[in-house]
């Protein structure tokens, strides 16, 4: 869903300016007139206060020309005055940025209609001042960086404005009602800051909005009443605030309304039966609110929702009965954690063909389901349920799953009746009373493409498998069971994992320096075994670990002396024989070397 987005925007915004992310320097075919002096100098200005460029786009910026093509990022009108800079990083390329600041020049690039600078993760420092001359700007994209301070009223001088985003910065305060004036505003995008106080009252002049995103920070208050005035909106998103109150009754006017994203706050009241009107709509995320009563019959009129979300309220029995032609469109739903009282999936979820069921704490009793479209789904999520028997059959046809969570239930089987799908990613069995050996899932079959895998308190026994190359795996959970043997060395194999969890069971021997190896690793469990000997010094190889815990072995010896286990808490050692060294006191020789 992130990701659908993050398109429609980027679109958006670059269809508007005619330019797309490649080097701009790419698409500019004709050659405007010599750049003015004024705005070569301010670009400089610009190049001036970016310390560090791992993007190297700045390295084109020589010569006199600023408009000849070669500076990258830079386009201008036919009069030689720059009109554009567009600087933006290449998602999915993390280890490029740049560091500095805005430089205060670029506020004198009086023609300026375009200004893109995203991505670059650290420019720090405050939106400069006099960013409102650039009178002329339509499209001012400052995503993503590092940026802090307030956001600068004088922004609302900016009447001729269509695109505003600042998301994914430190900025702070309250939002300038001067926000505003920006009648012209088409998208408006806050999101990922650290803002407070209400939605601006001002915001109701913005009657040509058709995005409106303001997730992830602290905004309070009520939704208010004026978002129903934009007619155009098509992609509302207040997700991850502090509103609180009902859903504004005009806000089911919004008949373009096509994603609509009010999850984790803390609004109350019922899901009116006007959620009909809504006909649009293709995404709701209600999730992690405090709405109550019953979930409306109308929402099967929905003929373009696909996305449904209404987890973690207090929705409650009985659900609408749905017919097979109610939300034809539907391919994901979430109904976990409600006072859901369903007792089995109701054949309206049972024989869709669907792509996400999560039915989490939804109180379903007896077997596992048999879905009438397994071929579908890509995850399934039916955890802390009161689900019983076994799993030998679940998976038939299931050829596209990625995700399976069926945790916090009374399942019982033994692990070699898994037949593990092919591609499946992840898979969370915890808590149930499942038995067996680890090498009915941990093999060379499912080495390329389990990633995820927490069978964490079960009853299963036999040892720890061999690894060979190759495995994809990245979290590792199997404490809490009778494991016993020794961890193998061949455990530096899994060269992505994560995270690393074999507390609890009856492990022996000593732990093997080949760990040292997993220079990924950032969490691990070895607590409550019989681990014996010393903590290996190559762990200390591990610079990224965040948590650690050796406690109730029979370990001995010294700590790795150097960061992170040298200042890790002195609980995450105890209960050992005789470990020593920071943070336990110190090892006799050592201490007797302090003393002379």
């Amino acid at each position: 869903m992130q990701i659908l987005r993050w398109v429609f925007k980027v679109l958006f915004i670059f269809s508007s300016i005619g330019v797309f992310p490649l080097s701009l320097a790419q698409t500019i075919s004709q050659a405007p007139a010599v750049c003015s002096e004024a705005d070569r100098s301010a670009l400089l200005g610009f190049k001036a206060k970016i310390l560090k460029d791992t993007t190297d786009s700045l390295s084109s910026w020589i010569g006199r020309d600023c408009c000849g093509g070669d500076w990258e990022g830079v386009q201008c009108n036919p009069a030689g005055r720059v009109n554009a800079l567009v600087l933006q990083r290449p998602e999915r390329d993390s280890t490029l940025y740049m560091k500095g600041t805005l430089s205060p020049s670029l506020g004198s690039l009086q023609f300026l209609e375009v200004l893109v600078i995203s991505g670059m993760k650290l420019i720090t420092g405050p939106i400069p001042g006099n960013f409102s001359n650039l009178t002329r700007l339509t499209q001012l994209v400052l995503e993503d960086n590092s940026l802090q301070g307030n956001i600068p009223s004088g922004l609302g001088r900016l009447s001729f404005l269509q695109t505003l985003s600042l998301a994914g910065n430190h900025f702070t305060g309250a939002v300038p009602p001067s926000l505003g004036n920006l009648r012209s505003l088409v998208l408006i995008n806050l999101g990922r800051n650290s803002l407070t106080g209400p939605i601006p009252s001002s915001f109701k002049s913005l009657l040509l909005l058709q995005s409106f995103d303001l997730n992830f920070n602290l905004f309070s208050g009520f939704i208010p009443e004026f978002v129903g005035q934009f007619r155009n909106i098509t992609f509302i998103d207040l997700s991850n605030n502090q509103l609180s109150g009902h859903l504004p009754v005009s806000m089911f006017n919004l008949v373009t309304l096509s994603d609509l994203s009010l999850s984790h706050n803390q609004l109350t009241g019922i899901l009116p039966d006007q959620i009909e009107n809504l006909k649009s709509l293709t995404s709701l995320s209600l999730s992690s609110n405090k709405f109550i009563g019953h979930i409306p019959a109308s929402i099967s009129g929905l003929q373009n929702l696909w996305s449904l979300n209404l987890s973690r309220n207090g929705f409650s029995d009985p659900l609408p009965v749905i017919s097979g032609k109610g939300i034809p469109s539907l391919l994901s739903i979430d109904l976990s954690f409600n006072n859901l009282s369903l007792g089995t999936v109701p054949n309206w979820i049972k024989d869709r063909q669907l792509s996400d069921v999560n039915l989490a704490g939804c109180k379903l009793r007896g077997t596992l389901p048999k879905l009438t479209r397994p071929d579908s789904l890509s995850s399934i999520d039916l955890s802390n349920n009161f689900l019983t028997g076994s799993i030998s059959t679940f998976f038939t046809n299931m050829t596209s799953l990625q995700k399976l969570k069926l945790s916090n239930n009374q399942l019982k089987f033994d692990l070699s009746e898994l037949i593990v799908p092919d591609g499946i990613s992840s898979i969370d069995l915890h808590s149930n009373k499942v038995f067996g050996s680890l090498s009915s899932i941990l093999n060379n079959r499912t080495s390329s493409f389990l990633e995820v895998i927490d069978v964490s308190n079960n009853l299963i026994s036999g040892t720890i498998p061999e690894f060979t190359e190759g495995w994809s795996l990245k979290v590792l959970t199997i404490g809490s069971n009778k494991i016993a043997g020794q961890v193998p060395s061949s455990i530096s194999n899994l060269i992505d994992i994560e995270r690393l969890d074999i507390s609890r069971n009856q492990i022996t021997g000593t732990i093997p320096s080949s760990l040292g190896q997993l220079v990924k690793l950032q969490w691990i469990d070895l607590s409550i075994n019989s681990l014996s000997g010393k903590i290996p010094t190559s762990l200390l190889g591990i610079h990224d670990m965040r948590h650690a815990s050796f406690r109730a072995n029979r370990l001995c010896g010294e700590i790795p002396q150097g960061r992170p286990y040298n200042i890790f808490p002195a609980s995450a050692y105890a209960h050992n024989p005789c470990l020593c060294g920071k943070p336990m006191p110190p090892c006799r020789g050592k201490k007797q070397e302090m003393g002379q």
